[in-house]
């Protein structure tokens, strides 16, 4: 196949190991820090993907249940069944809310025996309740995702630095050397380019994943929020 060139072919066929080989220690540095930044990447990103599939499982299973259920009581054993939904932890947050806003009304009430009912300054409550609480379930879902960002703006300049450095280490070659042959500069150009695919390497999965993984958050955020205007107008119909 012509058009696999002889450095791909190079890589492949332990060419790779020649050229680190012969880099100086802080190309190889370099190119450690790129190599532990790619492996975290692709480990948070693995992980994500995991917890983000479980995730949305969950959420369907509860918000199945929070339609079908006409009473809020029936339904905190099956949030704290479901840990990892979101929506879950917003129902515990407000029907917890709720119950501490009726249990306020009724200490002066001793003798009434009907819940009283909450007023619309008591669903404001409720709803800044459920506002706070959605920041913090994405937030724990944005947990790590900002590393991918990390490493897709650090590693193009990290391989650039190893480029840079080796492409100085070339040329003192030469000047030692006395000599600009191809045998004098394409082993050191060989070892500075190398620094910048491993950086390129690392720094494009990791958009990738930075991308995807901001689009999944986007959309839990998006269903937690709509999940607390359904509650707080249950709430609203149900206990006003």
């Amino acid at each position: 196949m012509s058009w696999i060139s002889s450095p791909f072919l190079g890589i492949f066929s332990g060419g790779i190991w020649q050229i680190i080989g012969q880099s100086s220690l802080f190309e190889i540095i370099i190119l450690l820090i790129l190599l532990i930044f790619s492996l975290v990447s692709w480990a948070i990103m693995f992980n994500k993907w995991k917890l983000f599939k479980k995730v949305e499982e969950q959420n369907t299973i509860f918000l199945n249940h929070f339609r079908r259920t006409r009473k809020f009581s029936d339904l905190t054993g099956q949030a704290k069944t479901l840990k990892l939904a979101p929506l879950s932890g917003l129902f515990v947050v407000g029907y917890n809310e709720i119950k501490e806003l009726m249990s306020r009304k009724s200490e002066g009430n001793i003798s009434s025996d009907k819940p009283i009912p909450l007023n619309n300054e008591d669903i404001i409550i409720v709803e800044m309740a459920l506002e706070r609480a959605t920041a913090e379930e994405i937030g724990k879902l944005e947990k790590y995702v900002v590393f991918l960002a990390t490493t897709a703006n650090a590693a193009p300049f990290l391989g650039l630095l190893g480029t840079v450095v080796g492409v100085m280490d070339a040329f003192w070659s030469i000047g030692e050397r006395g000599s600009a042959s191809l045998a004098v500069v394409a082993p050191g150009i060989a070892q500075a380019l190398l620094a910048t695919i491993v950086g390129l390497g690392a720094a494009i999965p990791a958009v990738i994943g930075f991308n995807w993984a901001g689009n999944k958050l986007k959309y839990l955020n998006d269903k937690a929020v709509n999940f607390s205007l359904e509650f707080s107008a249950r709430a609203r119909k149900e206990l006003t």
